[in-house]
């Protein structure tokens, strides 16, 4: 089953007069469970396409599917729906709620979604013991390292029990072995709830966890590799 299909996806952006093409003429499709990083230099449409991917930007033309459901031509009020019950974000800087604690920033999305309260507790401290933060549950994000920030945000991303989690250089503010663990938590959540993961990197570290790798340059897909049969 497909979890994401893109047709023909186009978008330019205007610096000034001069346009620039963010993503030209994209066509792929991402299997359900799969592990994908996209790979491209600054500028080169892999943040671009994620946002896409994630109704975050909307492209000037072409489809978006995620879920069987064309999102592209969605209103504002059904998209934030889509992503609200179908979608996780795990962003760079971890947009964590400062005043908030851990539990209280992981239940925030069950919130909204209106799931009831004793439900809520139970899958917060489930998923805090899955990503290694049991005990911390009353921590606000400065009282906590970035790697454990960064946790929380997983932990907030894949609670909502969404289909495809979206990660933008998730691993750019943190150390090597913060790195490594935050990548070994994405494959050990991919693998056990089959969550399918799409992730824009530049890091070499990030891509040798993925099982395919879409390489990308100036808003074209220029290689798409399998690296388990590679």
């Amino acid at each position: 089953m497909t979890a994401v299909r893109c047709i023909d996806v186009c978008k330019t952006f205007h610096q000034g007069d001069t346009p620039v093409i963010g993503l030209d003429h994209v066509t792929t499709g991402i299997a359900e469970g799969d592990f994908v990083c996209l790979s491209a230099p600054s500028g080169g449409g892999k943040t671009t396409l994620l946002n896409a991917i994630g109704g975050l930007d909307r492209p000037d033309s072409g489809r978006i599917e995620v879920a069987g459901k064309r999102i592209d031509q969605l209103g504002k009020g059904a998209l934030a729906d889509m992503r609200l019950h179908n979608i996780g974000f795990v962003f760079q800087a971890y947009n964590l709620i400062p005043v908030l604690t851990a539990h209280e920033n992981i239940e925030f999305v069950m919130q909204v979604q209106g799931v009831p309260s004793g439900e809520r507790h139970e899958r917060v401290l489930a998923i805090l013991r899955e990503v290694g933060l049991e005990g911390l549950e009353d921590r606000r994000p400065a009282q906590m390292s970035g790697g454990q920030q960064q946790r929380v945000a997983v932990a907030r991303a894949i609670v909502s029990q969404p289909i495809l989690v979206l990660a933008d250089e998730p691993t750019a503010n943190l150390d090597s072995k913060s790195a490594d663990q935050l990548m070994q938590l994405f494959v050990h959540l991919n693998t056990h709830h089959r969550t399918t993961f799409v992730i824009a990197t530049h890091d070499q570290r990030v891509m040798a966890y993925a099982r395919r790798l879409i390489r990308m340059l100036d808003g074209r897909v220029v290689e798409d590799i399998d690296q388990q049969a590679a």
